[in-house]
């Protein structure tokens, strides 16, 4: 019976994520989380989340909790408690015993050795490596003393298992070139396409949607639900993502996790605007709101082509959400992040002494030419400098002598400003320029210099103005003598 036979009638959609705690939460990852969330949001459903920890030797506590707190950033929460699946593998060998019992699986003797001999015999013989038990049909009572088996589904071995899949169409699998899957160890441990079966079931997913290269594990998959009569769930098999060059997102393209993203400055809202649109759109929108993601998504939508992972589009669309954050939003993102760089612990002691509502005051002006939150600490760098400066090789070289004399003419100037405010500043130097047959550069660029240190800044007299006054002259006089 084929997935649209027994996955037509209406059910509430649960849909679910189901990540192995084997390393942390790869970007393709979080965007097939992404896509059932939005899936499950739309449609008024339940997401719920899956440890898929029955991998007890890479499983690890600290990767579980990465997980759970990079779909925590991301705004992924889910409905009700995980589930962990090494814990219900008492459940999963209750089914099997189930199917024995029906005579739908059986006990295979075959030992490591005689698997390797067929597989060497088959790709010898140029036959496709189905492993074809003899221990399908013969008696148990013939089996070899000290082996424990391993229990194998008994499939059918004519005809086909049909996918009819939301995204990629109606897939045919030839019967012949699926063996009889193991469903349990001989140590008792069930088997990955077996377990997941048992899981979706009980958690009655309505809806199953992951990348692409699950689409012969669902042929498997649905020769398990058919032997248990259960009612299949619908399958979405998305496409994958690729870095720029096409091949799949690996190391060698970048960062890969989503804590990598993270500790890189990107914002939660940017990366889900982004991961949506990589392999799903909305006509020509580009940069929408999440509540639009929710109310317009739809997994049939998803393309099959696999989507390109292009990292300038990614800056270039957090720089856009930087842009229109609150300046107290901004300031809060910081905050969060600050804990999760290398140097956190410095950068903790910094923001502090600089204060954080001079951080928020200088925010506006930074944000403008900022593409991560990194860009912004790097702007902030004025704010926490000590005196005097020190200049680097571009300031040092602009602060000759004739640069030196209009800054000191410059400092009496400001030195008489009573708004310190930056249109008031700006006013000032403009009127000293002018004054002086200077051009307003010949008087901005060595205060920038004389201020920050650098040649590049935000807006000078912004950054005038997040000084202070006391602040801002000293350091001008600080760079009027040699």
């Amino acid at each position: 019976m084929t997935n649209a036979a027994r996955g037509s009638s209406v059910r509430p959609v649960v849909t679910r994520f189901a990540p192995s705690p084997t390393g942390t939460l790869h970007i393709g990852g979080a965007r097939t989380a992404l896509f059932n969330w939005l899936y499950t949001r739309h449609t008024g459903g339940r997401f719920l989340l899956r440890i898929e920890d029955t991998d007890r030797e890479r499983s690890k506590p600290e990767h579980v909790a990465e997980i759970l707190d990079s779909l925590r950033w991301l705004g992924l929460e889910w409905d009700g408690e995980p589930l962990y699946q090494f814990a219900r593998a008492g459940r999963h060998r209750e089914v099997a015993g189930e199917l024995l019992a029906k005579g739908l699986a059986y006990r295979c003797y075959l030992t490591p050795a005689e698997l390797d001999a067929m597989r060497e015999a088959a790709k010898a013989d140029g036959r496709p490596q189905v492993i074809e038990s003899p221990w399908r049909d013969r008696n148990p009572e013939d089996a070899p003393a000290g082996v424990k088996p391993s229990i194998r589904l008994k499939t059918r071995r004519d005809g086909d298992t049909q996918v009819a899949d939301l995204v990629q169409g109606d897939v045919v699998f030839p019967n012949k070139d699926l063996d009889d899957l193991i469903i349990l160890r001989s140590d008792g441990a069930p088997t990955y396409n077996f377990a997941v079966v048992v899981d979706d079931h009980d958690m009655d997913v309505s809806h199953v949607i992951r990348g692409v290269d699950h689409l012969t594990n669902t042929a498997r998959q649905t020769q398990v639900y058919d032997a248990l009569g259960w009612e299949l769930p619908a399958f979405a098999h998305i496409p994958l993502v690729h870095g720029p060059d096409g091949a799949k997102l690996s190391k060698r393209h970048g960062a890969q996790g989503v804590s990598e993203y993270r500790a890189m400055g990107y914002l939660p809202a940017a990366l889900r605007n982004y991961l949506v649109r990589l392999g799903w759109s909305h006509g020509n929108d580009e940069i929408f709101s999440t509540e639009q993601a929710i109310a317009w998504f739809d997994v049939a939508d998803v393309g099959k082509s696999p989507a390109r992972f292009d990292f300038a589009k990614l800056a270039d669309l957090n720089g856009h959400y930087i842009r229109q954050s609150a300046v107290p939003d901004l300031a809060a993102a910081l905050r969060a992040l600050i804990p999760h760089l290398p140097a956190g612990a410095e950068l903790e002691q910094r923001f502090s002494a600089i204060g954080w509502d001079r951080v928020e005051a200088a925010l506006p002006s930074l944000r403008e030419r900022a593409r991560t939150l990194l860009d912004l600490i790097d702007g902030m760098a004025y704010l926490s400098a000590t005196r005097p400066l020190q200049l680097d090789p571009k300031a040092s070289a602009l602060l000759d002598a004739p640069a030196r004399s209009t800054l000191a003419s410059l400092h009496a100037a400001l030195a008489d400003v009573t708004e310190w405010t930056a249109p008031a500043l700006e006013a000032t130097v403009r009127a000293f320029a002018e004054a002086n047959g200077l051009k307003l550069g010949q008087a901005a660029q060595p205060l920038r210099a004389a201020l920050s240190g650098r040649t590049v800044s935000p807006p000078v007299f912004d950054v005038m103005a997040v000084l202070g006054r006391e602040e801002a002259l000293a350091r001008i006089i600080d760079q009027t003598t040699e």
